[in-house]
């Protein structure tokens, strides 16, 4: 690709990130997982995501297939949940974790075109107890079969297109959502990566 493309290519990508939709990974260690959920993450332009980390170190991601998307999501790391929170909530994020329990809401009666926060947890464990009680609200994908839950990767796949559909209608990715100054540090930042 000729270089004037590439940057036409990068451009176009960041002036459609939305910084204000994020994702917390809260002791994923399954290291596929967290590729297919920094790919979905790219896809649908998220600028960062947050990692909670406290039972289970980062899985270590090779540079393969969708791995390579890690290049082009931020990732912030925190020591615990209520680290997390009040970095988020500072931004203006409502948090939700993504959780069957008996007071959770259906994914499609949330309006993400507002600053949202994805919490997903252990492929085993769940989302811990205390990233549900901190968080604003529990959510959950309605299931119509036998199986109450999916993969991982697959639930912040589905949640996170659901909250694209809703911005595309509401135009969110026609107009930059960032300041041109942080546009032209990023377009230099990405320039640089292979």
């Amino acid at each position: 690709m000729r270089t004037d493309e590439r940057l036409s290519k990068l451009r176009t990508a960041l002036r459609r990130r939305q910084p204000d939709l994020t994702v917390v990974m809260e002791n994923i260690h399954d290291p596929h997982n967290v590729s297919a959920m920094l790919r979905s993450c790219d896809a649908v332009g998220v600028l960062q995501v947050h990692l909670v980390y406290t039972h289970e170190a980062f899985p270590d991601i090779g540079a393969k297939s969708s791995a390579s998307a890690r290049k082009w999501v931020e990732r912030m790391s925190h020591r615990s949940v209520a680290d997390c929170y009040d970095r988020l909530r500072a931004e203006g994020f409502a948090v939700y974790a993504t959780r069957l329990d008996p007071t959770a809401r259906s994914l499609y009666d949330l309006d993400l075109t507002k600053p949202t926060a994805f919490v997903f947890g252990n492929e085993h464990r769940g989302v811990s107890d205390e990233a549900a009680e901190r968080s604003d609200g529990s959510v959950m994908i309605p299931m119509m079969g036998m199986i109450q839950s999916l993969n991982v990767s697959v639930a912040c796949a589905v949640s996170l297109f659901e909250a694209a559909r809703q911005r595309i209608i509401a135009g969110a990715y026609d107009a930059p959502n960032m300041s041109q100054d942080e546009l032209d540090r990023l377009l230099k930042v990405w320039a640089m990566k292979e």
